[in-house]
């Protein structure tokens, strides 16, 4: 029970990535806010998570000041604290190439992927330095470590979210705070499947065995394994763990 105790905040959670980390930080024993854009789908997460006392949901849009705001306010009311935020919320965007975008399609995905983060540091980072401790986890992608054709904005936006980590790592690890950047590499789940059909919307298979190929492990991530390196990150086991970039790929970025 590593997370004994500690209340957790998940954005994104209604996702593949979002619902793998709520289930394995309940079995650790967290207390557990669920952010999601829609009450619909927060409210079929609580009812496949079995409705657990020791979890509440918050509709909040990653991009609403207030929202975010409201959403860590109603985590110190529900559980007296907040200790851990998953920013975990984003966007894959259209597959173009750069100059096919609107300025409207590139700015809805750093505003989603940048700024969101953001805001989630901006409320939390307050809140934590009242107790001298906590863990932040923004999830960035192996594409912010490397380029990615076809995906511009998106990989623009994970770059910056490492880059704003460090920053705000840097800013607040005197205060006990740490920050990490997590950074999965392809994982099998809706997101990676948008991004095939997008390429070749006629095989999309055959996208993903290119991918496949380019990947040592020769497989994608399962989800349960990034909520694995999110625990970690999240834990008092990563006590000496603060702004780095911590890269669940299979070996993608080593090619």
């Amino acid at each position: 029970m590593r997370l004994q105790g500690k209340t957790a905040l998940v954005t994104g959670a209604t996702g593949a990535i979002g619902e793998a980390i709520t289930n394995k930080f309940l079995e650790e024993g967290a207390n557990l806010v669920v952010v999601g854009r829609s009450r619909d789908k927060l409210d079929s997460l609580v009812s496949r998570l079995g409705a657990p006392t020791n979890l509440i949901s918050v509709v909040a849009e990653a991009t609403n000041e207030e929202a975010v705001n409201l959403s860590i306010q109603a985590a110190i009311e529900a559980f007296d604290s907040i200790d851990i935020v998953i920013a975990n919320a984003g966007t894959e965007g259209k597959v173009q190439p750069l100059e096919a975008y609107t300025m409207e399609e590139f700015n809805h995905v750093l505003a989603v992927n940048v700024t969101g983060v953001w805001l989630y540091l901006k409320y939390a980072i307050p809140r934590m330095r009242e107790k001298g401790t906590g863990s932040i986890v923004a999830i960035s992608s192996g594409a912010g470590v490397v380029g990615f054709g076809g995906l511009c904005p998106y990989s623009a936006s994970k770059h910056a979210v490492c880059g704003m980590v460090k920053t705000a790592c840097i800013e607040n690890g005197a205060a006990g705070i740490r920050i990490n950047t997590l950074a999965p590499g392809p994982v099998d789940n809706k997101m990676m499947s948008s991004v095939e059909s997008q390429i070749n919307p006629t095989s999309p298979e055959s996208v993903r065995d290119g991918v496949k190929n380019l990947i040592p492990m020769n497989r994608y991530a399962k989800n349960k394994e990034i909520a694995n390196l999110a625990l970690f990150l999240a834990s008092d086991e990563a006590s000496f763990c603060n702004g780095g970039v911590y890269l669940a790929d299979g070996g993608f970025t080593s090619v």
